[in-house]
């Protein structure tokens, strides 16, 4: 096929998948924000028009609620399937957190609360969303595992309010890191250190007798 024929680029692109478009909304919006993140911006990334993205999804809201739909909302889900697969509270706490880790704080998308954290006030929208999604999910999981482990002797009695921020905050930290200061600052320390510390500190916490009993 002869140059002056052949389609442009962008129009051999117009069948693009939407999960295509959703990473491309992913990079830029950890990369630069929402607020800075145009629909151009996106299409271009993705290789595709602006109208083929407009196919898809009607806003950068919308965009934005298909990434947190397929990446967190995903792995959330994945964490509630494992409570008919661990009889065990410590290994089923354990299995959440590092999954946890695992598919969103050791990914792009452990950017998002570093994202939410600093944008949520001006898109409130995005935030209730993401307040419903993935928060309140996340708390449900969090709180329904320790609850397993408290009522079967495993876990000591906590607050368990409390106790969900507790478990997921060093998670968060590690990921803001990964994304801003690590970089920033040209330093990176040991990872799986920092993990084996984390769930021995909080894992040896929870169970009953602490602090005198070992996590296994």
């Amino acid at each position: 096929m002869s140059d002056s024929i052949r389609p442009p680029a962008r129009q051999r692109r117009k069948e693009a998948r939407p999960q295509e478009l959703t990473a491309a909304a992913l990079s830029l919006f950890v990369e630069k924000g929402f607020a800075a993140t145009r629909l151009d911006d996106i299409a271009e990334r993705a290789g595709v028009s602006k109208g083929t993205l407009y196919l898809y999804f009607e806003s950068k809201d919308a965009l934005f609620k298909a990434v947190i739909q397929e990446g967190i909302v995903s792995a959330l889900h994945a964490g509630e399937a494992l409570f008919d697969e661990y009889d065990d509270p410590l290994e089923l706490l354990r299995t959440i957190l590092q999954g946890w880790w695992e598919r969103i704080g050791n990914t792009e998308l452990g950017g998002i609360p570093k994202l939410m954290m600093s944008e949520a006030r001006n898109f409130p929208d995005v935030a209730a969303y993401y307040q419903q999604e993935v928060l309140q999910r996340g708390t449900a999981l969090l709180r329904k595992a320790v609850m397993r482990g408290i009522e079967r002797g495993v876990f000591r009695q906590v607050d368990t309010d409390a106790i969900c921020s507790v478990l997921i905050a060093p998670l968060v930290y590690r990921a803001m890191w990964r994304q801003s200061f690590g970089p920033a600052c040209g330093q990176e320390t040991d990872t799986a250190q920092y993990l084996r510390t984390y769930f021995d500190l909080i894992l040896n916490g929870l169970l009953t007798g602490a602090p005198g009993g070992t996590a296994r």
